[in-house]
């Protein structure tokens, strides 16, 4: 009895899904442009803010601190912290609270693996470089960015990743997305809502991670892809 009962909500389910499947798109596309807009504007912000404090030691401890103590607040007290500064310019709700909050929990990552992968670049590289001739911003752009590029993807697929859950919770303050279907699941007492949103999520996650290290595989120096093969 209980395997038909269950049996029975997941074909409910999966027509439900089907029925709404041109929203289901449309939710995933609004979910999509948020977390571009968000990621990219955390990766304009974050890897030049990494490379900074790679050459200036003492900026390092505070800004990662202070990365770390963003990441502490949850998401949903961020969200409402939005609503009354953002309130004072007309966006307290919607698309800008929604992309300003993912962009801060976007830059952790991004910013830690920058710092990171810079500082792990082999010295007697960087002394080869300078013995040629090479200027330190020779040195960043031809030598330390391409060694450094596969550990700032991982960065980037991680706050990428991270974040797509975490805009879920965006639809609360109207930001749309598949969120959509959650809060309405929750509110309507409704699992197919829910868990159409959950596994739409879910996938959407698993398809930006494959994309994203389809271009980390494409942006990284060939000598550099061979040696993380081997390893």
């Amino acid at each position: 009895m209980r395997r038909h009962i269950l049996r029975e909500q997941r074909v409910d389910i999966w027509f439900f899904a089907l029925e709404n499947l041109d929203d289901i798109l449309y939710r995933t596309s609004e979910h999509l442009s948020l977390i571009g807009v968000a990621i990219g504007l955390a990766i304009l912000c974050g890897i030049p803010l990494g490379i900074y404090i790679t050459r200036h030691p003492r900026a390092a401890g505070p800004v990662l601190y202070a990365g770390a103590i963003l990441m502490t607040i949850p998401s949903i007290a961020m969200f409402g912290l939005m609503i009354p500064i953002l309130s004072k310019i007309g966006h307290g709700i919607g698309y800008v609270p929604a992309v300003i909050a993912v962009l801060l929990y976007s830059l952790l990552p991004i910013v830690r693996n920058t710092y990171t992968a810079i500082n792990n670049v082999d010295p007697a590289l960087r002394e080869a470089a300078r013995g040629m001739g090479m200027s330190s911003r020779q040195r960043l752009w031809q030598i330390e960015i391409p060694l450094a590029i596969p550990v700032i993807m991982a960065g980037v697929r991680s706050a990428a990743v991270l974040n797509i859950g975490i805009m879920a919770i965006a639809a609360y303050i109207g930001a749309g997305g598949l969120g959509v279907y959650i809060t309405r699941g929750i509110s309507q007492t409704d699992p197919r809502q829910l868990i159409t949103g959950a596994v739409a999520i879910s996938l959407l996650a698993i398809l930006v991670d494959l994309s994203l290290w389809w271009l980390q595989k494409r942006l990284t120096p060939t000598g550099v892809n061979s040696k993380l093969t081997t390893t």
